[in-house]
């Protein structure tokens, strides 16, 4: 995993931080998820979705980007699309591999992302930029415009709200340290749109829970 030149001692802080708590807490997050999108249906509809229109132009590579132990990778996958996953974990990456051995996850990270310019036609972001703090959100956003190809299509979910919640125990007991970010839909687009994207749809999950969730669609130009 290589982190851009010129990276801040804040970015490798909270990078190692998030990696150190996911590595440790691995297996009982993996059973957290275990069955998630059967009980969503919401959830994988709008994942049907991204995939719908991404088989309509034209298909190609579709990155789950933080993509934990797999399962939206391969509903991804179960959908019609080339997908494959990335995560900073290790240990998630090893759960993935070994839960869905047909299918390709990697190491990496959000802020330097090692797949070409212009090279796929789909980004998932499926609650894993909730991590990153608002600073680094722009050139995040920036690197998922990098590797979609002009028409490419981005889906990012996240936590709804206007604060940070830090977790010090996993599901495991473990210790970790870890920030969650949440953050109002009209910020998340704005990045997008500062991005160059533009934005398709914007939804919120569960209004009334004291945590929505959401998930903003969006297109590169061309």
């Amino acid at each position: 995993m290589r982190e851009p030149n010129g990276a801040s001692g804040r970015s490798s802080t909270w990078l190692a931080e998030t990696r150190s708590s996911y590595d440790s807490d691995a297996a009982g997050y993996a059973e957290e998820v275990q069955g998630f999108l059967e009980t969503h249906p919401h959830l994988r509809a709008h994942l049907d979705l991204f995939a719908e229109l991404v088989r309509r132009d034209g298909g190609g590579q579709v990155a789950d980007i933080g993509c934990g132990p797999g399962y939206v990778t391969a509903h991804l996958h179960d959908s019609g699309v080339e997908a494959f996953g990335i995560d900073l974990s290790a240990e998630m990456v090893a759960i993935a591999r070994r839960d869905y051995p047909g299918l390709r996850f990697e190491e990496g990270t959000m802020t330097h992302l090692e797949a070409g310019d212009r090279s796929l036609a789909g980004v998932v972001a499926f609650w894993s930029t909730i991590h990153v703090p608002d600073e680094a959100m722009p050139g995040v956003v920036a690197q998922f415009h990098r590797v979609l190809r002009p028409g490419g299509h981005v889906l990012v979910g996240f936590k709804v709200g206007d604060w940070t919640r830090h977790s010090s125990t996993g599901y495991t007991g473990a210790p970790i340290s870890l920030d969650t970010h949440l953050r109002q839909t009209r910020t998340v687009s704005d990045w997008l749109r500062g991005a160059g994207f533009l934005i398709e749809s914007e939804s919120i999950l569960r209004p009334d829970d004291e945590v929505p969730g959401a998930l903003v669609l969006a297109r590169k130009p061309g």
